[in-house]
């Protein structure tokens, strides 16, 4: 069984359709790239996946059940998370506190023990900010730990990101345009990162991006949109020999 399962899933905007019956399978376990043209159609299929947005018709299947308008907070519980194409860390906030607040889905101290600082609220919370200096650690940040995430510099907040939605506990990570922004250094430290969070912490891995070197080097698995439609699936060496991906969106083989 699939972890997640798009089952001809279409979304309309008034007359515009935005996603047209969309298909794809993602097992656990996968590296998985979503890719195409500006205004393909892959941040909506993210924001379908992670309740933001209802499909007009078609599923949204997570481990066999249907969750197509499921509201995302409920989504963030059964164990999908996402970073955002425009960073959105809570910039006067520490790194590590940046964390906490993801980590604290999974927490289990009712508001009220919180306050009155029950001693299963001081013993979650040092639970919490331990298993968040390790996702720190993680992403190469465990130095950055008291930096205000503000001034910090682009890369290092998109992969603190990163470290947040890992701290939610997820099953499956949805990465909208991670390199974006990067150097060379940068990218080549975010996909081994990414590499470690698949192959250490066992999570599957769905991320949009631009960087077509970046993907090729990264995914195991591709689809490609063009207007709301899917247009290739394959691995990298497929899509970057595909008459119809080169046309549409790569201009020349990669």
């Amino acid at each position: 069984m699939a972890l997640l399962r798009m089952e001809d899933v279409t979304i309309k905007f008034g007359g515009l359709t935005a996603v047209n019956q969309v298909n794809f399978d993602i097992e656990k376990g996968d590296l998985f790239g979503l890719i195409g043209p500006n205004g393909a159609g892959k941040t909506t299929c993210f924001n379908m996946i992670t309740g933001v947005y209802t499909p007009t018709s078609g599923k949204v299947i997570f481990e066999g059940n249907d969750i197509s308008g499921t509201p995302p907070n409920k989504i963030a519980q059964v164990g999908i998370c996402r970073t955002f194409q425009n960073i959105r860390l809570f910039g006067a906030l520490s790194a590590l506190e940046n964390v906490m607040v993801g980590a604290y889905l999974r927490h289990q101290t009712s508001l009220f023990s919180g306050f009155m600082l029950s001693p299963r609220a001081i013993r979650e919370t040092a639970e919490l900010r331990k298993k968040s200096m390790e996702l720190l650690s993680v992403v190469n940040l465990a130095d950055e730990a008291s930096s205000r995430s503000s001034d910090m510099s682009y890369g290092k907040q998109r992969r603190l990101e990163i470290a947040r939605a890992m701290a939610t506990d997820p099953k499956l990570i949805l990465l909208d345009e991670p390199a974006a922004g990067m150097n060379p250094q940068e990218k080549d430290e975010l996909r081994a990162v990414v590499h470690r969070i698949r192959d250490e912490f066992e999570k599957t891995v769905l991320l949009i991006e631009h960087d077509m070197k970046f993907v090729m080097n990264l995914c195991e698995k591709i689809v490609v949109l063009d207007h709301g439609e899917e247009i290739a699936a394959g691995g990298p060496d497929e899509i970057r020999s595909n008459p119809k991906v080169i046309e549409a969106y790569l201009g020349e083989p990669v």
